[in-house]
């Protein structure tokens, strides 16, 4: 059985607002397990018995009512009814309530399918406000009425076309095309033959027609001129149903065209839609109050409800709860956070209530920052694209000086009539036309950032995209990138019979009252092995000393010891733990020595098995360049898998270590936290900052920006680059192909002017569904 996250993880949480518990669900989810205690079912009905009084579990169903928040009109009621009926849920749309009701046996959970029903629609399901009842009436599922299947198949219909208008156009535009086409094979009046052959053209063109009046103002042409041109040709020709086929079939193919590129900007403009339109703020009573966000200032205090959209940054000032941070980081586990600790927009809150005080503005949240460096990454092109518009630059402008000349030199030695060698021309100028060369690239990149983003992997460009998928060389620095950049305690050193608990607890009593990171550490060490912490008193901080305080009236004392009073017994194991790049801390109570604290940076749970990921996809150049001594370096290099170890450098000497390693033509990617490893991550091919939610220097300075502390993510991020080329790669064989085999054939004569524009347009829209297989990439066994 998936877990409530897996079930629910198919289009990412920007589509369905369910809140998520990431625990593991026994199988079939039954209520009375133990560990149904933290299922969201769970929660629903402990809330809906508060709120309503009922206790549904004496009853052998139960209905649960949602509040959906896209149905605009019934036909949308309906079109959902549709989707969940053929998932076989018995649940239907209340319209009158604007509620989804499902109706389920006692000791299932429905919402797992009720996720996968609602997969790709711009539903919000607000379980926060669920109610869960008794029920022993029928089943929710209505017969279909006399008119149900026609209705349906009518109702979807009206829906295509309210969201699809410039399709709806261009099918309108081929209906009367058709009309046009039949009038003439019975021999109908021409008159409104060419009036339902100028409606159809007119129609079809509607969108396409001022574009290449726009390009035309300016003394330019693009492929927009040459369909007109082309079209204008079979009229003068008398050839009126080809030439409105011509206007139709391209119409068409610019309505599929920009439809499927309004996914892909829908698939990043629903980064915006990850934080809610306003908040309940705090009042100087304590009282809340429903406020646009855009008009909450930082310092305001936010009152959230369980499994509702964190909508602003900011600290958590009351109550705790596990924050899914998926939606902005990509970290797949949700952290227990308290008192202190950060949230960023976006982020969705569990089951605790928490208040929290808004540090940015909704401007300047690292939501909004995100979502402006993704449209300014789509202004950075890529060399394929570069090259594809200085292509279509100069090609055009020949294509049009070559259409006269195959409309004149035919025709003057005498090989064909003017009239043939003039549809032949035409036949050339369509086939000739790049549209598929210009859109396949930018809308493989534009799709491949707008996934990358969702992942967690913000790419800023198609240059950086692109070069990423060349990289075969990975540099790290330690501090902050491999390790977590904080001190934690590794080992507790005691002499003879003292109790390593009892000592713990002593030196994290009058650490507790002391500011700097080590006493951070020991006292974090202390509360996770739920120590009883003693209090202490008249504590005094010494530099260069340690921490000093009467605990149970001994005097205690946390911090150096001179060698001369350093227990011989624990020589050795001082000597490992500082050739492993660790810190010493002695405790000693009274004038007792009782050992020694082993604090070190911690390797981040995820290195190691980054390393090994990036070695499965074919990276083996992999490199570890830091500041920090031979001895820590040599052991974190060990432990996450990295041989090339290069330790104590200075910034200017990591530099020389990236040009080395780029000698010969690697490309090196250079990975860091972004705070202090400006220089290596520009002087690099390409810069990843890693940890960048939240973190300004990190978004600045990088070429690529991993929104959480996953290192995992940098292969998935590598995958994703090599898959984009290889679409990028077909696109381009696929544009030019049609270009080189349609091309000659119409100027010979052996297509006409019907069959280049139907391959034509038809490669224009295969690249660009291509392309959009991108949105849904998932990396498949290391390729």
């Amino acid at each position: 059985m998936d877990t409530p996250e897996e079930a629910l993880s198919h289009d990412g949480s920007a589509s369905l607002s369910l809140p998520v518990l990431r625990v593991q669900m026994p199988e079939g989810c039954a209520p009375e397990s133990e560990t149904c205690d933290s299922c969201v079912m769970r929660w629903i009905e402990r809330r809906s018995a508060e709120v309503t009084g009922h206790v549904p579990e004496d009853s052998e169903s139960a209905r649960l009512r949602i509040p959906i928040s896209c149905l605009d009109t019934r036909i949308d009621a309906r079109r959902i009814d549709r989707r969940l009926r053929r998932a076989n849920l018995d649940a239907m749309i209340d319209w009158p309530s604007r509620e989804l009701i499902l109706q389920f046996p006692r000791g299932r959970c429905p919402l797992h399918e009720t996720a996968l029903a609602l997969e790709g629609t711009p539903c919000r399901l607000s379980l926060a406000d669920a109610v869960l009842e008794p029920v022993t009436g029928p089943s929710l599922l209505p017969g279909r009425g006399r008119f149900g299947v026609i209705g349906a198949a009518f109702d979807s219909l009206i829906a295509l076309m309210r969201r699809e208008r410039d399709l709806s156009r261009v099918a309108i535009a081929g209906l009367l095309l058709l009309a046009g086409a039949t009038t003439h094979w019975l021999g109908g009046p021409d008159a409104l033959r060419l009036v339902l052959l100028a409606a159809s053209a007119i129609l079809a063109s509607t969108k396409t027609a001022p574009e290449a009046l726009d390009v035309l103002k300016g003394l330019r042409v693009n492929v927009d001129v040459l369909m007109f041109v082309a079209a204008l040709g079979a009229t003068l020709l008398h050839q009126y149903e080809e030439g409105a086929f011509l206007l139709f079939l391209f119409g068409l193919g610019a309505a599929g065209e920009h439809a499927a590129m309004a996914r892909a900007k829908q698939a990043v403009e629903a980064l915006a839609k990850l934080a809610p339109e306003s908040a309940r703020v705090l009042d100087d009573q304590g009282e809340p109050h429903e406020v646009p966000l855009e008009e909450i200032s930082p310092g305001a205090h936010i009152t959230l409800r369980p499994f509702e959209r964190i909508p602003l940054d900011g600290v958590i000032v009351h109550g705790t709860s596990a924050v899914d941070q998926s939606p902005v980081t990509g970290e797949p586990v949700p952290v227990d956070k308290g008192p202190g600790d950060e949230v960023l927009a976006g982020m969705l809150n569990g089951e605790g209530p928490l208040v929290i005080r808004a540090t940015r503005a909704a401007g300047e949240s690292t939501l909004a920052k995100i979502m402006r460096l993704v449209e300014d990454a789509q202004a950075e092109k890529s060399k394929t694209e570069r090259f594809t518009e200085r292509v279509e630059r100069i090609y055009v402008p020949i294509v049009l000086a070559l259409t006269p000349v195959l409309v004149v030199a035919p025709a003057l030695v005498g090989w064909l009539s003017w009239s043939e060698s003039f549809y032949r021309a035409m036949a050339f100028l369509v086939g000739a036309s790049p549209c598929a060369l210009a859109i396949g690239t930018p809308a493989a990149m534009l799709c491949a950032m707008a996934r990358s983003a969702r992942l967690g992997v913000l790419i800023k460009g198609g240059a950086h995209l692109d070069t990423l998928a060349r990289a075969d060389t990975f540099a790290f620095d330690k501090t902050g990138t491999l390790t977590s950049g904080r001190p934690e305690v590794l080992a507790v050193q005691v002499v003879g019979d003292v109790d390593p608990d009892s000592m713990l607890g002593l030196a994290a009593a009058v650490e507790s009252q002391a500011t700097h990171p080590l006493a951070e550490a020991i006292v974090r060490a202390a509360q996770a092995r739920e120590l009883s912490i003693p209090a202490a008193t008249d504590v005094r901080q010494s530099v260069g000393v340690g921490v000093s305080g009467m605990v149970d009236g001994s005097s205690v004392t946390v911090g150096r010891l001179a060698e001369s009073q350093r227990p011989p017994a624990l020589a050795e194991a001082e000597r490992r733990a500082f050739e492993q790049g660790s810190t010493t801390v002695w405790v000693r109570a009274d004038d007792r020595v009782l050992g020694f604290i082993e604090i070190a940076d911690a390797i981040r749970p995820s290195s190691g098995e980054a390393i090994a990921e990036l070695k499965s996809i074919g990276i083996s150049r992999l490199a570890l360049l830091t500041g920090d001594h031979t001895g820590a370096a040599g052991v974190i290099g060990q432990a996450v898998g990295i041989e090339d170890v290069h330790a104590g450098l200075l910034p200017d000497e990591k530099l020389r270590e990236i040009d080395r390693l780029r000698e010969g033509g690697h490309t090196v990617v250079m990975v860091g936290d972004g705070v202090n490893d400006a220089p290596p991550l520009a002087r690099a091919d390409v810069g990843v900052a890693m940890g960048a939610a939240g973190t300004d220097v990190a978004m600045e300075t990088a070429d690529v920006a991993l929104m959480g502390t996953d290192l995992r993510q940098l292969a998935k991020g590598v995958l994703l680059a090599r898959t984009t080329r290889t679409i990028v790669n077909q696109n381009l064989v696929i544009a030019l192909g049609v270009i080189l085999i349609v091309a000659p054939l119409g100027a010979l004569g052996l297509a006409d002017l019907g069959v280049a524009v139907v391959l034509h347009e038809g490669s224009t829209v295969v690249v660009v569904l291509n392309s959009l297989r991108l949105l849904k990439w998932k990396p498949r066994n290391g390729r």
